[in-house]
């Protein structure tokens, strides 16, 4: 996504919430509830809960979308970001919000491996909440040093088994960490984790030479690997990435099982009538779909993914099935 757009989005929507965050809860709990069909939704404004602190790729996205429906529907869609808990805390206020389609959650990858890093939260992502839609995926992208004599996939499998290595991630249990985890399993090895908090220190680090690989969120190393800092083995995911064409994917580097896409979608309160939720998942499928969005959201990093409820709802157990294994054969725990 352009600068200037992204500042745009972003102004409009903090415009947007000084102006009318205090107006907007106690409404919520006053307001009739949408008609049987949805037909009137929505007639008032929204809340969408990002669960991370703002400028992150999550709320950009959330941002992207909230802008596009708000003109669409003429009502405002109020970014509120409650960062915190491993996106813990953002989901535990949105599970217990009135079920009436006026508070979404932003979601992505971290939730689904939350389900097994924290069996004992005060709320249950797969029984009080309710998968709307997912919007678009990222793929990870393995980097190493530009100096590094890491070269390659192999050569990293290679060396991670003849010598120490450290891989830097933005905290236990976060996709990079995840993807990590899976590299050792599927090569049987063991490198050294440093959690960081965040994406950006670890990038630091790893240009500076402190550690040796970081399986990235894509948007977090892109500009760092077009500016020569850093050296990317593979992207991963099936295809290769239109920003990054001479990046091969993690097939082509010879792991074929190392497919690993951090996704973002949206969620909201279960028992939210289903025409709203069918509704809210059409109008973001239509918007991703369209050829403005989708080039700003690959600008962006990431890729138009779209699934309505359904679908989504079983992407999502398959993702908290897939990493509930690892986390456990990993032994991987919280913070």
């Amino acid at each position: 996504m352009h600068r200037p757009l992204i500042r745009r989005v972003l102004t409009h929507a903090a415009a947007v919430s000084v102006a009318l965050i205090a107006a907007t809860y106690p409404v919520a709990s006053t307001a009739q509830p949408p008609s049987a069909d949805g037909s009137d939704y929505p007639s008032k404004p929204i809340r969408y809960v990002v669960p991370f602190a703002p400028g992150g790729l999550t709320d950009v996205m959330a941002r992207m979308v909230g802008h596009q429906l708000s003109e669409e529907w003429k009502k405002p869609i109020v970014v509120d970001n409650k960062p915190g808990g491993n996106a813990n805390i953002g989901a535990d206020v949105v599970a217990k919000s009135p079920p009436d389609g006026y508070t979404w959650l932003a979601v992505t990858l971290t939730h689904a491996s939350n389900v097994t890093l924290f069996p004992k939260l005060p709320f249950s992502m797969q029984k009080d909440l309710v998968p709307v839609a997912r919007i678009a995926s990222s793929p990870m992208m393995v980097v190493v040093p530009a100096n590094s004599p890491i070269r390659s996939m192999k050569d990293l499998a290679e060396a991670a088994r003849t010598r120490k290595l450290n891989a830097g991630s933005s905290g236990n249990g976060t996709p990079p960490h995840l993807t990590l985890a899976l590299f050792e399993s599927q090569t049987g090895t063991s490198i050294t984790h440093v959690p960081y908090k965040g994406g950006a220190p670890s990038m630091t680090d790893l240009i500076g030479g402190q550690i040796d690989v970081v399986f990235s969120n894509f948007p977090e190393s892109l500009a760092h690997v077009k500016g020569g800092k850093l050296r990317a083995l593979a992207v991963t995911t099936r295809e290769r990435h239109p920003l990054l064409p001479d990046v091969p994917t993690v097939a082509e580097a010879g792991f074929p099982d190392l497919v690993v896409e951090n996704w973002t979608g949206m969620m909201m309160p279960a028992g939210t009538p289903k025409p709203v939720i069918d509704k809210v998942a059409a109008a973001v499928a239509r918007m991703v779909e369209s050829k403005e969005a989708r080039e700003r959201i690959i600008t962006a990093g990431f890729s138009p993914a779209p699934q309505v409820s359904g679908p989504f709802n079983d992407y999502f157990q398959g993702e908290v099935a897939r990493w509930a294994k690892l986390i456990d054969e990993k032994k991987i725990r919280p913070q």
